[in-house]
């Protein structure tokens, strides 16, 4: 499905500040696998979905969706494609602009824009049966501005966006990170029903090992541009927290954390 193959990226070449993080990387994530990604600060986790979502450019290699060679191709078009939920809610949002506004926007986000009102009446109901199971009150909310949301609200709201229109694949980029507790356990929630329901591949980095062992069918941890763990299906079930623990606890060691 989403694929890099022999990736290689230098930051700053030919500073003193040069750093090569990847060096003939390869990862290859098939259609409809979700995948946990876990490491440590730089290891890479971040700078691997941006070069997927076209954010960011290989200095060698190639990016494939579905077999074919999106190197080229700008992050606008591959958004087609590819949703991305970020770590702060307010990226998936328009402050200023209501929930209903918003909705609208990215329910037109695949097709041809005209003269024509951005806001359809006519959908009101079916934006109102959206949001109602998400339990968060945003079905009677909907002339709200996004902006006074609660972070929750508004990453609920992002991740129903995202996924408005056909999609292949939903990036998740620490998206429970700025959340307390007991509303990224609800995102959580959301996420795999979401995943699930629309059939979706899924990549998912996350600093939290308990919902990359509890959620998703892989498991990848990276350090400096390499994966050191990478376990699916049945072998991903038998992991334990410790083990997995105890090898990102050797890691920051061996990084002087």
């Amino acid at each position: 499905m989403l694929a890099l193959e022999h990736v290689n990226l230098t930051y700053n070449p030919g500073t003193v500040r040069e750093m090569g993080l990847f060096r003939d990387f390869s990862l290859d994530v098939p259609q409809g696998q979700y995948l946990s990604v876990v490491g440590s600060n730089g290891s890479g986790k971040t700078t691997m979905l941006n070069l997927l979502c076209g954010s960011l450019m290989p200095d060698e290699g190639k990016v494939r969706m579905m077999g074919q060679d999106i190197t080229a191709r700008s992050e606008h078009l591959r958004a087609r494609e590819i949703g991305r939920i970020h770590q702060n809610p307010a990226m998936g949002s328009c402050a200023k602009m209501s929930i209903l506004e918003n909705l609208a926007l990215s329910d037109s986000k695949q097709k041809k824009m005209n003269l024509l009102p951005a806001v359809d009446k006519k959908q009101v109901t079916r934006y109102q049966e959206m949001l109602s199971p998400l339990g968060l009150g945003l079905e009677n909310m909907l002339e709200a501005r996004a902006g006074t949301l609660s972070g929750g609200q508004r990453q609920a709201l992002a991740l129903i966006m995202a996924v408005m229109t056909p999609i292949s694949c939903l990036i998740l980029d620490e998206h429970t990170a700025a959340l307390d507790p007991k509303t990224a356990d609800t995102i959580m929630r959301l996420t795999d029903s979401l995943i699930h329901e629309k059939g979706l591949t899924a990549i998912m980095v996350t600093h939290n090992l308990r919902y990359a062992l509890d959620y998703g069918n892989r498991i990848v941890m990276m350090h400096q541009g390499q994966v050191v763990l990478d376990e699916s299906g049945e072998d991903k079930q038998a992991l334990r927290l410790e083990k997995v623990l105890g090898l990102f606890n050797e890691i920051s060691v061996e990084c002087g954390n």
